[in-house]
């Protein structure tokens, strides 16, 4: 069992190396893992000019394998499959994110990007993310909210997932975004089976540029917050805001998931009885 282990907040982040170091339990653990900061880039593999980048042996303590990628998450994972790094990966693991990923955020998450990315390469996945005390901005938060951060709780939580893929592996790759609350292990409510949350907990709520000053025609962006709001139960983000572990497996994009609206299979079916 080959385990490759990505994020997106970057190679030197903690969470990264608390989730491989509870992954080698379980198969060859190799970090494939961007250079620097790569959060909010979702599943992009980056600018078509960029993608070929640099990438560098780095050491984790405990990991014998470790490298950092100048690019993104879904890019690690993408030369990765293409055999970069040695044989085919069995199991793709992302996190620890300081900040569930759930709701709206989780298209914009670089670490349900590399997940999705590895779904979309037959390989199962398992995104893996924890909420950050007295932040309730979904996805990512400040490095200095992090003091306080049980990332040992969210990697036994994973290492149970990936226990279980291990030893019954699914007939066909999945995806599969795990949210865990900042709580020591045994203050955990239990776990829910969850859907992706359409409100989030608190929403941008409007944006105005600001013009900098001494500098004509050069502008910053002021962003306003709405007041925060209770996500339902059965939701990601509201599990994880009760207490409890939230799993959601997220559906692959296909031609069955959604028919074309009327109005336009009807504007299409109108222009080429024109042509």
């Amino acid at each position: 069992m080959r385990i490759l282990v990505t994020n997106d907040d970057g190679i030197d982040s903690l969470g990264l190396h608390v989730l491989a170091r509870a992954m080698r339990h379980h198969g060859d653990v190799v970090v494939v893992a961007p250079d620097t900061e790569y959060s909010g880039a979702g599943a992009a593999l980056g600018a078509i000019h960029k993608i070929r980048p640099e990438v560098h042996r780095r050491s984790i303590d405990g990991i014998d394998e470790s490298w950092a990628v100048e690019g993104a998450p879904a890019l690690c994972v993408l030369y990765a499959r293409l055999g970069a790094f040695g044989g085919p990966f069995d199991l793709v693991v992302a996190g620890i994110n300081p900040g569930a990923n759930v709701g709206r955020s989780i298209y914009h998450s670089g670490t349900v990007g590399a997940a999705l990315t590895a779904r979309n390469s037959g390989i199962t996945s398992v995104a893996v993310s924890q909420s950050v005390a007295d932040s309730d901005i979904e996805g990512q938060a400040d490095d200095d909210l992090l003091e306080g951060q049980r990332w040992q709780t969210a990697a036994d939580i994973a290492e149970a997932v990936v226990a279980a893929l291990v030893a019954s592996p699914p007939p066909a790759a999945v995806a599969l975004n795990l949210n865990v609350p900042n709580l020591p292990l045994g203050a955990l409510l239990g776990w829910r089976a969850t859907t992706v949350g359409v409100t989030p907990a608190r929403a941008m709520a409007g944006a105005e540029l600001v013009a900098k000053p001494g500098h004509p025609g050069t502008f910053g962006v002021r962003t306003t917050w709405g007041e925060r709001l209770e996500m339902p139960a059965d939701s990601d983000g509201g599990a994880v805001e009760r207490g409890y572990v939230s799993l959601t497996a997220l559906g692959s994009l296909t031609a069955a998931d959604h028919a074309a609206p009327e109005p336009v299979s009807s504007a299409l079916d109108g222009l080429f009885t024109r042509v």
